[in-house]
């Protein structure tokens, strides 16, 4: 299984770790340090999100929020390449990962877990994207051999699955995207080979068992009303039919016992077909029905709520990763390499806490350099000011941030 960047902690639990290392003395000034360290990067973020929200506004306008001018196609197609940008920069920043082509194509191959077969139709779709988090192994249990047993199985499952979709104009008012527009959702808990059910123009098909346990019985019992209903009624139409073409010389007389039945052969027959017809609906339905239920309760949140949802994990990502390298870098016996870093928070989670993830200290020192708090003493090798002047730099910045 792949490492992620994905660090399962919240950021206050990464706080109270490094604190517990620290000597009792200075775990005040540290947790006042980390408090100040938060404030200035959800600050950031909370400019960056009011930009993308307004650009997703004139993607996909709210119904109850109005503008004060009306959008041109111009502004709409500057605003969704924003929206675009930012929710890839976002994601990536939150720790998610994209999903390329070859493993959408993979999903689309293996067996569903949801006993459903499924058909995307994108021929409306202008630009789709599927971002995932949180990979792990699962099992469960499902039915098997028509339910009379149970079967355990194995399956790679994500956490978190963020879906972008982009439609096409085309003008048409009976369209569900009549002029464009974007779908934007995050679902929870997606085994790998359920990804084609979070398609939105996704189609139920019958699979090859639903039709041979509709159809076969159909069979049998269609024969079987043939022989038992019709056919005698038929026969008679039969007859006359011959004596009209001259290939019977005798003719035939249909009285009222004929008629009547051949009225209720007819009449057996077409009730037939319609609770065949009606059991094939049933099975459509209900197939229909299980793909709801699954997606209603794996989805997390929809449109400008997975913006908020992104910022939130992006800003809680940013904080941790600048916190622990900080953390780290202050408490080595000397400067450390990007690598050397790296090691050794891996390393620390690992042996301590049973988590393996990829740390980027690259993102960390970035954030440090920023605030003003990393010190290169030697080309390639870094450390941090001590506790009390990075919380004094904090504090400028926070004053500054106006001016």
């Amino acid at each position: 299984m792949e490492t992620e960047h994905f660090l399962p902690f919240r950021k206050s639990a990464v706080t109270a770790l490094c604190a517990a290392e620290l000597p009792e003395s200075e775990r005040a000034s540290f947790l006042e340090f980390a408090r100040m360290l938060a404030a200035l990067v959800h600050h950031r973020y909370h400019g960056r999100g009011d930009a993308v929200l307004d650009a997703y506004q004139l993607v996909d306008p709210a119904e109850d929020e109005r503008t004060i001018r009306a959008a041109t196609q111009r502004d709409r197609a500057n605003a969704r390449r924003v929206v675009e940008q930012e929710l890839i920069a976002l994601a990536e920043d939150a720790d998610f990962t994209r999903i390329d082509a070859a493993e959408m194509r993979h999903a689309f191959a293996e067996h569903s877990l949801v006993k459903v077969r499924l058909e995307v139709d994108d021929e409306n779709i202008d630009t789709a994207m599927f971002f995932r988090r949180g990979v792990s192994q699962r099992t469960e249990e499902v039915k098997w051999l028509y339910g009379l047993r149970r079967r355990t199985i194995e399956f790679t499952s994500y956490s978190k699955v963020l879906v972008y979709v982009a439609f096409t104009g085309h003008n048409d008012e009976n369209a569900a995207h009549p002029n464009g527009g974007v779908l934007l959702k995050l679902f929870q808990n997606v085994p790998r080979n359920d990804l084609e059910m979070l398609y939105p123009s996704v189609h139920v098909r019958m699979r090859a068992l639903d039709k041979l346990l509709i159809g076969v019985p159909a069979v049998v019992s269609g024969i079987v009303v043939l022989v038992t209903k019709l056919v005698a009624s038929l026969g008679v139409l039969v007859l006359l039919l011959a004596f009209w073409l001259g290939l019977r010389d005798e003719s035939v007389t249909l009285d009222q016992t004929a008629l009547v039945s051949l009225g209720a052969g007819l009449a057996a027959f077409g009730g037939y077909l319609v609770r065949q017809f009606s059991k094939f609906k049933n099975r459509k339905i209900q197939l229909m029905k299980t793909l709801s239920e699954h997606l209603y309760f794996r989805n997390l949140d929809n449109d400008a709520g997975v913006f908020h949802h992104l910022l939130d994990a992006a800003e809680e990502s940013e904080v941790k990763q600048t916190l622990l390298t900080y953390h780290f870098l202050r408490g080595a016996t000397g400067p450390l390499t990007t690598a050397e870093l790296d090691q050794r928070i891996e390393s620390w989670f690992r042996t301590r806490w049973q988590t393996t993830f990829d740390f980027e200290a690259g993102a960390g020192l970035h954030a440090l350099r920023d605030l003003d708090l990393l010190i290169e003493p030697e080309p390639g090798k870094w450390t941090v000011a001590a506790l009390p002047e990075a919380k004094q730099r904090l504090d400028r910045h926070w004053d500054n941030i106006f001016r």
